[in-house]
């Protein structure tokens, strides 16, 4: 049952990361939810707006930062972590996601208000020009999010691979290569 209460868990941070970080942006640019969204809700509360959105962006991003987690945690040679263990490596990720998003929605921001960045075609007509700076701080920091826990979740899953004796679970032909060249390096001689 740790398998899927590790999942469980990473879609539970993943959630209320984007619940709390579209609270945020949806009272930065309420057009970014209402204009650059599909309009699967019929509100301009931002409260809402970024509890919805927060759910549907994110529950999914759960799932596939979960299973390979579930899975580097649970299986190879190493001690196993539990559910318990991983919650501060996952507040750690959330909380770095976060930073990295506040710094680039900053920059964004700088950009969009010195003219360096700017919206084009439909998009840039449909948002209200007082709107366009906003808008594009939105855009950085959700993107930037995205970015950071992908980027964040793919070293941290190599990481646990390597490190936590996940190797094992490699096919024997990558493994036993390694092995063997680690063995000619030393001067011994390797059956593997």
């Amino acid at each position: 049952m740790q398998w899927l209460g590790i999942i469980s868990l990473s879609v539970a941070c993943c959630t209320v990361y984007g619940i709390l970080h579209d609270q945020v942006t949806a009272r930065v640019c309420i057009e970014y939810f209402t204009i650059g969204h599909p309009p699967i809700f019929s509100t301009r509360d931002p409260t809402l707006l970024g509890i919805g959105w927060g759910i549907i962006a994110t529950w999914w991003v759960g799932i596939i930062l979960g299973v390979p987690l579930a899975m580097a945690s649970r299986l190879g040679t190493a001690p196993r972590k539990s559910t318990a263990q991983l919650l501060r490596p996952l507040a750690i990720l959330m909380l770095v996601s976060g930073l990295f998003a506040t710094l680039m929605g900053t920059i964004g921001f700088i950009a969009a208000h010195n003219g360096w960045v700017y919206l084009t075609g439909d998009l840039a007509n449909r948002v209200p020009p007082e709107k366009h700076v906003a808008f594009i701080t939105d855009l950085w920091a959700h993107s930037a999010s995205y970015f950071a826990e992908w980027h964040r979740a793919g070293r941290w899953h190599l990481a646990f691979a390597t490190n936590a004796g996940f190797l094992g679970m490699m096919p024997q032909a990558i493994y036993g290569a390694n092995i063997a060249r680690q063995e000619r390096r030393r001067g011994r001689r390797s059956f593997i």
